[in-house]
């Protein structure tokens, strides 16, 4: 659909927070504390936080849960009988203050789980979220959404996309998808004519590092480059950029039985870890770091690109900022861009 363009007063997103908590919705919002910027439920519009450039931990949880059960289980005299999950059990969910690259990364998790099988619990979890974007007025220098195909006011995977005017000013909404128009009917009062409205002069300015083409054609002739061994030195395989990032989607199944009666969950994993391709015979294909840095690497910038045509990044940042071993993905990448052949 062609997106509608509104003008939303300051003061009107308390109002639209209210009615959006009348409406039978939880809202996930950013929430401040001890320096960290999280999701979290919000009971109050004065808990969200707006001083921030981008959240420690991505959305991705709302949809992708770190920890879902998938399907109870019960033994009796008759065998096994088994329940999967019911989507009404998954509560409408509003996703407020979220960055374009967040918003980005929703489709391509979305191309990951709907690949060569469409995941029915992931799409139903989807489904029920409404996604109001935020853009950026600021950067730091671990962003590089404009390196992969983003930007600071990108409208992707949002519902409805707010530019604020300045620092202190009102706000454009674009509004996108049927999702935002729904949100738009519940208090059109809210939303008033925006006529001709620049948003671009009141974004964050992301220079571009580097493009698509340079990395892809660098990572063709790259698998078997000693780089890889340098870039690896510092990792210690902790798992903490995956866990941050919005579109890793690794994930383990384990089983939560007691007697007679189990759980089945899906969790978070990581292609980082040590173990996530250790066989059972002993061997495992990926038995050094620099390998699995390499793979990291060649499935978000060569193998998604190639199979769903779409990145496995972002450009958020998120995991420099939270290594711990002060690795940077977006040196990395220049690095690799810039090494002779």
């Amino acid at each position: 659909m062609k997106s509608d363009r509104r003008l939303v007063r300051k003061g009107s997103l308390e109002k639209l927070f209210e009615v959006l908590k009348g409406d039978n919705r939880q809202v996930y919002a950013p929430f401040s504390r001890n320096g960290r910027t999280s999701y979290r439920k919000i009971e109050k519009f004065s808990d969200i936080a707006t001083d921030y450039i981008q959240t420690t931990q991505s959305s991705k949880e709302v949809s992708f849960p770190r920890t879902e059960k998938i399907l109870d289980y019960s033994k009796n005299a008759d065998g096994m009988s088994v329940k999967g999950i019911e989507p009404d059990q998954i509560p409408q969910i509003m996703l407020w203050g979220i960055r374009p690259c967040d918003a980005m990364g929703i489709g391509e998790l979305s191309s990951i789980f709907n690949w060569d099988y469409k995941d029915e619990i992931y799409n139903n979890r989807l489904s029920k979220v409404t996604v109001l974007g935020f853009s950026c007025s600021k950067t730091d220098e671990y962003c590089f959404c404009t390196s992969v195909g983003g930007n600071p006011g990108n409208t992707e995977g949002s519902d409805i996309l707010f530019t604020q005017l300045g620092g202190n000013g009102d706000y454009l909404a674009e509004i996108l998808t049927e999702k935002g128009e729904k949100v738009i009917a519940l208090s059109p009062e809210l939303f008033e004519a925006a006529g001709d409205i620049e948003k671009e002069k009141f974004l964050a300015d992301v220079p571009v590092k580097f493009s698509h083409k340079e990395i892809y054609g660098k990572l063709e002739k790259f698998f078997d480059s000693e780089e890889w061994v340098g870039q690896s030195l510092r990792c210690i395989g902790c798992g903490a950029c995956a866990y941050v990032c919005p579109t890793c989607a690794c994930f383990d199944i384990q089983d939560d039985s007691h007697g007679k009666l189990g759980s089945r969950v899906r969790c978070w994993d990581s292609c980082g870890f040590s173990l996530f391709t250790l066989h059972t015979s002993g061997h495992n294909p990926r038995n050094v770091q620099s390998a699995r840095w390499r793979q990291r690497i060649m499935h978000k910038f060569s193998y998604m690109p190639e199979r769903l045509s779409v990145y496995g990044c972002t450009g958020c940042g998120r995991c420099s900022r939270a290594c711990p071993a002060d690795m940077n993905i977006l040196e990395h990448l220049t690095s690799i861009k810039e090494a002779a052949l």
